[in-house]
C-alpha cells in the first residue's frame, strides 16, 4: 500500500502527559504520544528512535473517536485522533520535564 511519506517530526505530534501515562512510564517504561492518523507502527517506531535516540521494543496504537459536544443550539464533535503507546528498552528513558 502506497501511503504518504512523513518526516519524524510530522509523525509524533505531541507527548501525552497524563496520570496514567506517568504511571506507565515509571512501571513499564512505556510512553504515550498523539501521532499522525496515517502513520503506521513502523513509522512511529522509526520516528521515536530518531527523535529521542532510544531503542523501541513495542508499539501499540489506538484510534480514538471524537466525543459529541454541544454549544447552545449547535451540535458537533471533537476531532478523532490516533494514540500510540511506545515501550522502550529497559536501559532507555525519555525525559519530558
Amino acid at each position: 500500500m502506497a501511503g504518504i511519506e512523513l518526516e519524524s517530526h510530522q509523525v509524533v505530534l505531541r507527548p501525552l502527559v497524563t496520570e496514567k501515562g506517568v504511571h506507565q512510564s515509571e512501571k513499564y517504561n512505556a510512553y504515550a504520544f498523539a501521532v499522525h492518523p496515517q502513520a503506521n507502527k513502523a513509522d512511529i517506531r522509526k520516528a521515536v528512535e530518531e527523535l529521542w535516540e532510544v531503542r523501541v521494543v513495542d508499539v501499540r496504537t489506538q484510534n480514538r473517536k471524537g466525543k459529541p459536544r454541544r454549544n447552545r443550539l449547535t451540535q458537533g464533535h471533537t476531532q478523532s485522533w490516533k494514540k500510540a503507546i511506545v515501550q522502550l528498552h529497559d536501559e532507555d528513558r525519555i525525559a519530558f520535564f
